[in-house]
This record gives C-alpha cells, structure tokens and sequence, in this order.
C-alpha cells in the first residue's frame, strides 16, 4: 500500500453520489478480521462504559470508522491526536489545518464538523432564551465548548433581555493567536438593535492562560464606558483558557 493511499476514504452516500464500489473490490468487499474485530470490541467498550472508558484516540477512532469505513483508523487517530493534543482540538482544528493531515479528506473532514456542530449545538441548548445568572455553570460550560479549544482568538458577545434571558450570542470577530479587534461602538450598537438591557463579552486565549492582557483590560473598560452612556449593563467579561476561566467581574476588574 503506497503512503498516499495509506488512509484512504471510501465516499459516503450522505455527501457524495460516487460509487463506492471500487475500495469494496480492493478489500475483497469485507473488512479483515483484525479490524472488524477492534471495530466490534471498541464500540461494544463505549456502549457499555461510555466515553468515560476510552481514550481520546479510541474515542476518535469511533467517529472516523464511518469516514473510513474499510480501513484501520488507529493510525489516522493517533497522527491526528499528535498534531493538535486532544480530542477537542482535533474537533475544533479549522478544516485547512485538518486537511493538511495525510489521510484527512472531504468525508473525515465532515464527520469531525458534524460531531462539533452537535456538542456546540447541545451546549447551546442550556443557554439560550434561558435566565442566564441563575444557569451561570451551563454557560461557562457552552463556553468552554464553542471556545476553548480554538487556536485563534474569537471575541463574542452575549445579549440579554430586561429579565437577564439570553436572547443573542453572537461572533464579533476573529483574530490571530493572541490577538483579535474589537469596536465598542459595534457592540452597543448591536445591543440597542436587539433591544438588548445587558450583555456579557467572552473572548479565548488559545495559549491556555485566561490571564487579562493591558490591552483586555482597556478595551472592556472601552465598552463599559460605552454601555453605560446607553444605560446598558455589562455584567462581565470571560476569558475562556484551555482548563478554566477568567471572571472579571470576580476578579476585580469590573
């Protein structure tokens, strides 16, 4: 088997209208027992324990078994696991990182996009149209889910009705890895559009340390300054790390 083909993808009817049939006749139309077996134990393992009894790489083989449906995986999960660290950043990788992975074509791709929408979307589920202060650990969650794990900075906000529901989460802007542009201005601009009473802003640092930078510091101040001129209330600012967050309401800075 040459490299390039050392993980190839067998096309899924879901996405492609190609005829699977030729990788069908390469593998003789069944799976080696070896594999068929793995597949067998690793999915008879999580139906019984649950994610709670695999490792990432096991967990992740489970997700690339219907994007390669007749070749072992293992390979493609460790290689995929030793470029990005863990299995959220592998979820979470953008798809021009994932598709410079040897192995990584349009049907792996999809199925690691697919997984991420469903966690982003369940998380997304506890939170909104929801009393966001009394549900505070089901927002850190969400956010720790959409978030953590990005390897650029994205700078969000979160709007509020009079009764503190969440009515809006919405993306304001994409950065670099330690640095991303915001405009007050927009963000009350946008809170007034909404009809919003108060808003949270969250922001990442891929770095893993949710410690505030000068420049975080100053451009909440920035947007509180300007809330408050339009009887807006900023309850706070969340700087989502790798493992844990940073409050600035309770750290002092608001």
């Amino acid at each position: 088997m040459s490299r390039d083909s050392a993980f190839s993808e067998a096309p899924l009817p879901l996405f492609s209208h190609a005829d699977p049939e030729p990788t069908m006749l390469r593998t003789g139309g069944r799976l080696p027992s070896y594999i068929k077996d793995h597949r067998y134990r690793l999915r008879d393992r999580f139906m019984e324990g649950g994610a709670q009894a695999m490792p990432d790489y096991e967990l992740l083989e489970l997700v690339l078994f219907r994007a390669i449906p007749r070749r072992d995986v293992k390979p493609l999960a460790r290689l995929l696991m030793d470029t990005f660290g863990d299995f959220n950043r592998v979820l979470s990788a953008p798809i021009s990182r994932l598709t410079e992975v040897k192995g990584v074509g349009e049907a792996v791709v999809q199925e690691l996009k697919i997984v991420e929408a469903a966690a982003h979307r369940m998380a997304r589920s506890r939170v909104m149209d929801r009393h966001v202060l009394s549900g505070w650990d089901a927002l850190l969650d969400y956010c720790h889910t959409t978030m953590a794990h990005r390897e650029t900075e994205q700078f969000r906000v979160l709007y509020l009705d009079r009764k503190n529901v969440l009515i809006a989460d919405e993306e304001q802007a994409r950065g670099t890895v330690d640095h991303v542009p915001v405009y007050p201005r927009e963000v009350v601009k946008r809170a007034l559009e909404l009809n919003a009473s108060a808003l949270i802003l969250v922001h990442n640092h891929p770095s893993g340390d949710p410690t505030p930078s000068n420049s975080d510091i100053t451009m909440t101040q920035s947007v509180q300054n300007a809330a408050e001129a339009l009887n807006l209330t900023l309850h706070d600012h969340l700087i989502i790390g790798k493992q844990t967050e940073l409050s600035f309401r309770a750290s002092g800075y608001l």
